[in-house]
């Protein structure tokens, strides 16, 4: 909680003291990674695809990660580096968030990916609205490679079903897309119609190829923007904006997610590795 405090000045022949008035101001919850660390593993969970015994793909909480507690099995999908990145490697294997195992060419992709939990609560009731306040991911990714189409999705907004409403929307996907950074967002359904990919529109940003860069998703009064920071390819693009979703119906709850969502499942050979230097999420 931060605090403003206000000095107003009394002018009187009398008094030439101040008064000092103390005003709260709104909540500040910034996710910034712990010293030495390149993440707060509090706020997210990982998603390997791994199946967890009942066909689903296995999700992966703090204390393991932190721990180092991941199996031999599931260590081949989420790794620590030397320099302290992590190496989120996948491929399709049946095994996904929404079940399995599914057959090849079946309409489901596998992932090695974040998800995020907003205030670090462990449920995945732990999500923001659009509607109110400013919302920022910034994640810092490298695409080693990526076979099969060379897609891959390396950060999301991702809706969630809410009371009132139906589907659980990807409402903005980021794409690597054989070296391209494009941005996949839904637009305003027909009315009667739910959000979904039906009704969508794709930007490209930037061509980072296989180098490291930072993709930045800002929401801000219900309004989407993107930033776009790459070195090596000398780009810089500063806050973008793209939509606006509030003004536009948009009341499904969200989180972020971040990592390698590998957009292949014609055989079980090809895969897609990045890796993850650091990420922060800020919420105002």
């Amino acid at each position: 909680m931060f605090l403003m405090i206000t000095f107003i000045s009394c002018n009187s022949s009398n008094d030439d003291t101040e008064d000092v008035i103390i005003e709260e101001e709104e909540e500040e919850v910034v996710i910034e990674p712990e010293e030495n660390a390149n993440i707060s593993w509090k706020n997210w969970y990982l998603s390997v695809p791994v199946n967890r015994g009942n066909g689903s793909a296995t999700s992966i909480f703090y204390e393991t990660i932190e721990n180092n507690k991941l199996t031999a099995e599931q260590s081949k999908y989420f790794y620590e580096n030397s320099d302290g990145s992590y190496t989120m490697y996948t491929k399709f294997t049946g095994f996904t968030t929404s079940g399995g195992p599914y057959a090849l060419d079946d309409g489901k992709y596998c992932r090695t990916e974040l998800r995020e939990f907003w205030k670090g609560n462990q449920t995945t009731s732990d999500n923001w609205s659009m509607s109110t306040g400013t919302h920022i991911l910034e994640s810092t990714v490298q695409v080693v490679y990526c076979e099969g189409t060379g897609q891959t999705y390396v950060a999301q907004i991702h809706g969630i079903e809410t009371e009132g409403l139906n589907g659980s929307p990807a409402t903005v996907k980021v794409q690597w897309k054989n070296g391209d950074i494009v941005i996949e967002y839904y637009l305003k359904p027909d009315a009667g119609e739910d959000w979904t990919s039906k009704f969508d529109e794709k930007i490209t940003i930037g061509k980072v190829d296989n180098e490291k860069f930072t993709i930045k998703l800002k929401v801000e009064d219900g309004k989407l923007y993107y930033a776009l920071v790459c070195e090596t390819k000398n780009i810089a693009t500063d806050y973008t904006f793209v939509f606006d979703y509030v003004e536009n119906g948009y009341l499904h709850n969200n989180y972020f997610k971040t990592g390698n969502y590998f957009k292949w499942n014609k055989d079980y050979e090809a895969s897609a590795e990045v890796i993850l230097y650091k990420v922060i999420t800020s919420h105002i």
